[in-house]
């Protein structure tokens, strides 16, 4: 009896292990932005995409499984030769995205490895037609060609190519004396063109200065002259005006009673005064032939004012 029960339990839980190894060979769940290639009795079936899914069981079976997200793929370092005959060593990134697994199943085996022995071949071809300098100057052009010839090339795959970065250019040692000398040479030359630059630019602001002095200059002297111009006009109009005033007034002085007598007076003292003077400036003394000449020019201004008053007289009479 014990060995009857023990042998019912035996085929009891072998019977419970073959329905869960059915429920788990018939009930399978892709996760998301996954895809399962499904084959039925070795041929190609199907793509289960993401949620819950029933096989039949021993005769459905996952073969595949790819993610649909974007995948990096580190391309190792590889060694190239550049159109000018140098050896560097170049370290790269991939990225690429599966967009259909049975592609990628059945187009070719290993898509990654493939991928990255094709980013390497693409790599070397585009570098060798490329100098040295360029190599560091268009980086990003050859990162674009790289990435269009591997999306042309792994279009059967199944495989998106959407970049490929360079990480790191590496460079014999010599080669990086003679860079480093370069780069040396040539911010040297950078710097005495900044210099020289600097000295122009110094020379060209002194030169605009003195113009601009010599214009500041000029414009405070023709100012100048010009202030000068109007304070002569404006003196010699006010001289003017006052002379004008004095003969005025000394015309109104002669009419008034004695006033022609003090006139004749006036002119003597000056005559005799300028004769003073003539004496105290010069070595030699100029006397006039005739003492007499100096009543006579008196008498002779006396009758210039009296025929002036006439005339004067004579005119207040017609206009009466």
């Amino acid at each position: 009896m014990e060995r009857f029960l023990d042998f019912g339990s035996l085929l009891a839980i072998g019977f419970a292990l073959a329905v869960v190894i059915i429920i788990l060979k018939t009930a399978r769940i892709v996760p998301q932005r996954s895809n399962f290639v499904v084959e039925r009795l070795g041929k190609y079936s199907r793509t289960l995409d993401s949620g819950f899914h029933i096989l039949i069981p021993f005769i459905d079976k996952v073969a595949y499984q790819h993610t649909l997200k974007e995948e990096v793929i580190d391309v190792p370092q590889q060694a190239c030769v550049t159109r000018d005959n140098i050896q560097v060593g170049i370290d790269a990134i991939l990225y690429i995205q599966v967009i259909d697994a049975h592609k990628a199943s059945y187009g070719v085996d290993h898509y990654r490895n493939a991928a990255t022995q094709l980013a390497q071949t693409t790599m070397r071809s585009v570098i060798g037609q490329t100098d040295l300098d360029k190599t560091f100057e268009e980086r990003a052009k050859i990162n674009e060609e790289v990435v269009r010839a591997l999306d042309e090339a792994a279009s059967p795959w199944g495989i998106k190519v959407l970049r490929y970065e360079i990480s790191d250019i590496e460079l014999p040692e010599s080669i990086k004396g003679a860079l480093e000398q370069q780069m040396r040479a040539e911010r040297e030359r950078r710097a005495a063109i900044a210099r020289s630059e600097g000295e122009r630019q110094a020379m060209i602001n002194v030169s605009e200065g003195q113009k601009q002095e010599v214009i500041n200059l000029s414009e405070a002297t023709k100012q100048k002259q010009i202030n000068e111009a109007e304070g002569r006009a404006q003196e010699i109009q006010l001289i003017a005006e006052a002379t004008a005033v004095g003969l005025s007034r000394i015309a109104q002085a002669i009419q008034q009673p004695s006033g022609k007598d003090a006139v004749s007076l006036r002119i003597a003292e000056q005559y005799v005064g300028a004769f003073s003077k003539l004496a105290r400036t010069n070595n030699s003394m100029i006397i006039p032939a005739e003492l007499s000449s100096i009543g006579g020019a008196v008498a002779g201004l006396s009758e210039v004012l009296k025929h002036a008053n006439r005339e004067k007289a004579g005119i207040g009479e017609r206009q009466g």
